[in-house]
């Protein structure tokens, strides 16, 4: 097998890095523990053996001391009490030198210095001590100072004393020399100590760099293939390719599998509009049948077809052959059927399409210049009209028929009735004029041979005949207008249908998209931000750059999915607007707050100017109104380098209305302009810089970057609130663009609210809690039920609110949720996914509601889809409050704090 055929998922990824990284700070931890252990022993050596030393030295010229001192003071007062210290230094010095000995054995020069001490000590008791000593006891003074005057015993003493002294100095070089090598072993410990951190920090640098690229290069892959898509007008044949064997490959078959939907839906519905098409101005059930086949025959890739159509005759039904494509004469295929009579008959019975495959001597042969060839498949389809079939239709193929021309057949026989009956009207129309017609002709002659009996009533009749002729053609007239218009009327509302059919189809991609994008988006947003915050500085400097940039990427990926929900809002007429009085005189100080970072970065000016006359409040949308012009200056300041940017305030021209907005010349409108001094735009580029994913040229976007959204999602905006954008640039000398908006009466509001752009109801956000109740203090300890099926978003959710103090507990689905609640219900505030198996979160809040401890809990709703009625349904089923993923978790956590100071106050 293949490596990159392997699996791998996103947690796997992460989880091969982090067990990489620990196996490297294990290996750095065991390396450091043996050398601190060395260390540790060699600190010992120094601390207990050296200093025993030092004592044993120490003791043993004590014991010598005490020696000579005890017998001297004994030798002059006689007094035995004096010899108690001599003869337990007598006994103590040879056990103390018998240590000491043992502990320098690893040094000949100073057992060799012991020895001598030894013999000069043992000299010092058997020459001077004990014969002094006995001496004394024998009292015999005079020889006892004979003797002491013969014998130098002080100077014996003094060089013992000294032999000891060098031995001590001896030893203490010696033990500064261990200190000085374990100094400088502890200096290379510590350099060995950062270099292999600098290494295991390189091998985790390179651990998470490859681990993080893998999953950002196919998230990159999933985006272009999605824009590619959406910047090519819609063209879905465009397929997404991932090499990687992880979630984001699954989401790619997944999207892959419903772009070949909607790509087979399209060419179906396509065909479907053109055969209903085909019919116009048709009068002929013949010339129908064989329009029909010559159309449809190919597309299914049919080499053979037969049309039958119902006629009634006095005693019975048959299925009659009206039409064929590809018949090499007149006499292929019968000429009519029963009912129930051969597969034509049984299908026009059973109203039941048949399908053969591997046909072998069908009496049918399909014929060409090369001889007879022998079909593979045969398909006969029933066409019914309100519920009864007025004709089948049959075709062969040298190929098995596929499931998509079946499709195809399905929808075009729901339709094509209808298509047949509105030719046979017209037929019969026809033919009812012929027969009045020749009623008339008859009616005249019949006049004409009673002319000759009454000239008065002659010319009555005759003026009878032209009052009913002319009647008659006013009838006709009439009716065949009526026949027309209804005509019209069917085919206008079978188109209406399939347009909604097919914005249908987009609006559902477009949620399903933005669901299976924002569910993996939601983890990796949450776990950068984790990661970017660095809490426990675990992170070097330049590891948060990375954790910045993943983070950023994230969010510009989500910027492009609202900016094309966006557009897909507007495109269905489902775009809520909320009017509402904005304050003119904030706006200034909006955008500088907001754009003075940038000017000051790029080392711009940035002039706001608000004309004097400007009216203060301006009856608008705010929030589209706000959206526009962030918008245009975020355009402004990235294409411009050097200069100013300017903002500007003021009433519009009233020629200026008259040319831009006639239908507002008797209103307020601004006139509000964003002016730069930037590269500017060429005059044959400024209409298609308005359209979606489109910018003056390709490296615009490659030097600028940018989706080509922002200014397509303005000109909508501007249009739904009733305005418009104008735009004055020349190459390399700055652009200005114009919003001329009007301000709305209240009669003018209710007319727009009554559009498919109707008013929103405001969010059902509360104000925020008092800077009173700390968050430490607010969220420490409290319990929270978390009700998510996916790890990524679990990981990342429990991560966040733990850091906070949270107690998280965590269920797997909707049931689990209930079977948690069932055993303890103590949880101060509930977070709920939408989109789960078994149970999916509607279900579960209507379910929490009904449990007695659980009504009044705070509930509140996560969910990755971001369609319009999505939070009306949350509010509905029984949340508190919404917030749609990817997750902003000081959102979130603002949302907490509102409900969790409202339980308080309760």
């Amino acid at each position: 097998m293949i490596l990159r055929d392997i699996r791998f998922n996103i947690r796997s990824k992460m989880a091969l890095g982090f067990v990489l990284i620990i196996c490297c700070l294990g290996a750095f931890i065991f390396v450091v523990h043996e050398r601190i252990s060395s260390l540790q022993e060699e600190v010992r050596t120094i601390t207990s053996h050296d200093l025993e030393v030092f004592n044993l030295i120490t003791s043993i010229r004590y014991n010598a001391m005490n020696m000579e001192t005890s017998q001297r003071g004994y030798i002059i007062t006689g007094d035995e009490g004096y010899l108690e210290p001599y003869t337990k230094s007598k006994t103590e010095w040879l056990a103390n030198y018998n240590t000491l000995y043992d502990n320098v054995s690893d040094d000949p020069s100073s057992r060799k210095e012991l020895e001598e001490i030894k013999v000069a000590i043992e000299n010092w008791i058997n020459t001077i001590g004990e014969p002094a000593i006995t001496l004394r006891r024998e009292n015999k003074m005079d020889e006892v100072i004979t003797f002491f005057n013969e014998v130098i015993s002080k100077q014996d003493i003094e060089s013992l004393r000294g032999k000891l002294e060098d031995l001590r100095q001896k030893e203490i070089q010696s033990t500064k020399d261990q200190i000085l090598q374990l100094q400088n072993r502890n200096d290379i410990l510590i350099f060995s100590l950062y270099t292999m951190l600098f290494l295991v920090s390189v091998a985790a640098f390179i651990i998470v760099f490859f681990v993080s690229g893998t999953i950002v290069k196919t998230i990159k892959q999933v985006v272009k293939t999605i824009t590619d898509i959406a910047s090519s007008g819609g063209d879905l044949s465009a397929r997404i390719h991932v090499e990687s064997q992880d979630e984001i490959k699954d989401l790619a078959d997944a999207t892959n599998n419903l772009l070949e939907n909607i790509n087979v839906q399209n060419r179906i519905q396509t065909k479907v509009a053109e055969v209903a098409n085909m019919s116009q101005g048709i009068n002929d059930l013949n010339t129908l049948a064989d329009s029909f086949l010559s159309k449809l025959a190919p597309t299914i890739n049919a080499s053979y077809g037969l049309f039958y159509i119902l006629r009634e005759y006095a005693d019975e039904k048959r299925l009659v052959k009206i039409g064929s494509y590809a018949a090499s004469d007149d006499k292929t295929g019968v000429t009519s059927f029963r009912m129930g009579e051969g597969l034509i008959g049984q299908a026009a019975l059973d109203n039941r399409t048949f399908l053969l495959n591997s046909t072998i001597d069908h009496p049918i042969s399909i014929k060409s210049s090369l001889g007879d060839i022998q079909p593979h498949s045969i398909l006969v389809v029933p066409v019914e009209f309100e519920g009864k079939v007025v004709a089948v239709i049959e075709f062969a193929s040298l190929e098995s028929f596929t499931s998509e021309h079946l499709k195809l057949l399905e929808q075009i026989e729901i339709h094509f009735g209808d298509v047949i009956n509105n030719v046979a009207s017209r037929m019969e129309v026809e033919r009812l004029l012929s027969e009045s017609q020749v009623l008339t002709e008859k009616l005249q002659a019949q006049t004409e041979a009673l002319q000759a009996q009454s000239e008065e009533l002659q010319m009555q009749q005759e003026e009878l005949l032209m009052t009913t002729e002319h009647l008659e053609k006013q009838n006709l007239f009439a009716s065949q207008k009526t026949k027309e218009l209804e005509q019209a009327r069917e085919e206008l509302f079978t188109y209406s249908e399939q347009l909604k059919q097919s914005s249908q189809y987009k609006s559902n991609f477009l949620a399903n998209m933005s669901h299976e994008l924002r569910t993996p988006l939601n983890s990796i947003l949450i776990l950068s931000q984790i990661l970017l915050e660095n809490e426990n500085d675990t992170l070097s400097h330049e590891e948060e750059e990375y954790a910045k940039v993943i983070h950023s990427s994230g969010n510009d990926l989500l910027t492009l999915i609202d900016d094309i929900l966006d557009l897909s809002k507007i495109e269905a007429g489902k775009m809520l607007l909320t009017w509402d009085e904005v304050n003119v005189s904030e706006i200034p100080d909006h955008m500088r707050l907001m754009f003075n970072p940038v000017a000051k970065k790029k080392d711009l000016a940035f002039d706001v100017i608000v004309h004097e006359d400007v009216s203060p409040i301006l009856r608008t949308d705010g929030q589209r109104l706000l959206q526009i012009l962030k918008n245009l200056l975020s355009n402004a300041f990235k294409f411009t380098n050097k200069g100013t940017v300017t903002l500007e305030i003021q009433n519009a021209d009233p020629e200026h209305v008259r040319k831009y907005l006639p239908s507002k010349m008797s209103d307020t409108v601004l006139a509000i302009s964003v002016t730069d001094t930037g590269i500017g735009i060429p005059s044959s580029k400024q209409q298609v810089i308005f359209e979606a994913f489109h910018q003056a040229d390709g490296k615009t976007n490659r030097q600028y970057g940018g989706t080509g959204l922002g200014l397509s999602i303005c000109s909508e905006f501007a249009r739904l609130l009733g305005g418009s954008i104008v735009l004055e640039s020349k190459d390399q000398q700055g652009s200005t663009f114009t919003l001329y908006i009007p301000s709305y009466s209240d009669k003018e509001k209710e007319k727009l609210v009554s559009l498919p752009f109707h008013q929103e109801a405001a969010p059902a956000f509360e104000s925020e809690a008092p800077s009173s109740t700390s968050d430490a203090s607010l969220f420490k300890g409290k319990k929270v039920l978390l009700v998510e099926d996916d790890t990524r978003n679990v990981l990342a959710l429990v991560k966040a609110l733990e850091n906070k103090e949270f107690i998280v507990t965590v269920a797997n689905n909707g049931k689990h949720c209930l079977e948690i609640i069932q055993q303890n219900s103590d949880y101060d505030v509930v977070l709920m996914d939408i989109m789960m198996p078994i149970m999916d979160g509607f279900e579960t809040m209507r379910a929490i509601r009904q449990h007695k401890a659980m009504k009044e809990i705070p509930i509140i709703a996560l969910t990755a889809k971001a369609m319009m009625s999505d939070r009306e349904k949350c509010i509905e089923a029984g949340a508190s409050d919404y917030i749609s993923k990817p997750l902003q978790m000081e959102q979130l956590f603002s949302l907490l704090r509102v409900w969790l100071t409202k339980q308080i106050g309760n």
